[in-house]
């Protein structure tokens, strides 16, 4: 049986949360939780601008060239949806924080050579001006799950422009997302091992994940 835990980071604002965010790799599940969690308390969700970001093709044919201006751009979109829902008095869950927009793929452009040293320290003191102006989410759940499982959940739901993500590039965003939320203590925080876990099609899984959903709502 899957075995979520409850870690208090720190104390946050009290009450029962209203903005959780959902945090993990690619092909970790975020979305999937996000729309059974939704269904199922009915939260209003919000997601990932992905597909409105317009340099998205010139950064895919030259990176280091336009990665400063695509993640500004994400930090942008993700800076309005944090603070759309911070304005709101009804719960919500985010698909994807605006922390790991800069601690996981930003940092991974920058130690990989994709983005120069002068256009990353740029960004980092734009992405913190805009987190010190910003409330915390209540809570963020975390979904950890192995490199193997993720790669093959990739493969598994065949979204073209994933197919040919190299193995090393999923590797360094686990290894990344291991050391961000080592270190963050903004929120409570629930891990949730999603490698093994069905709550789509195992009751079993489900009963348990709502059990623990429900005890923090």
């Amino acid at each position: 049986m899957p075995d979520p835990s409850f870690h208090e980071n720190s104390s946050n604002r009290s009450g029962s949360p209203r903005f959780i965010a959902i945090a993990g790799n690619m092909g970790a599940g975020k979305s999937t939780l996000v729309d059974f969690l939704c269904r199922r308390f009915g939260i209003r969700p919000f997601y990932e601008p992905n597909d409105a970001n317009p340099y998205l093709p010139d950064f895919y044919a030259d990176m280091q060239r336009w990665a400063l201006q695509s993640q500004v751009y994400f930090l942008t979109s993700k800076f309005r949806i944090h603070r759309e829902i911070a304005a709101t008095n009804e719960t919500v869950l985010q698909d994807r924080t605006i922390y790991e927009d800069a601690e996981i793929f930003a940092e991974n452009l920058y130690r990989t050579g994709l983005m120069p040293e002068r256009d990353y320290l740029l960004y980092r003191r734009l992405y913190e001006t805009i987190v010190e102006s910003l409330p915390p989410p209540d809570l963020v759940i975390y979904l950890r799950c192995s490199v193997r499982a993720v790669r093959k959940r990739i493969q598994l739901r065949g979204r073209p422009e994933e197919q040919a993500v190299p193995l090393a590039y999923v590797r360094r965003l686990h290894l990344l997302y291991e050391e961000w939320f080592a270190r963050y203590s903004a929120s409570p925080t629930v891990v949730i091992d999603t490698e093994k876990l069905d709550y789509i099609q195992d009751m079993v899984h489900r009963l348990d994940l709502l059990g623990q959903i429900e005890a923090i709502l």
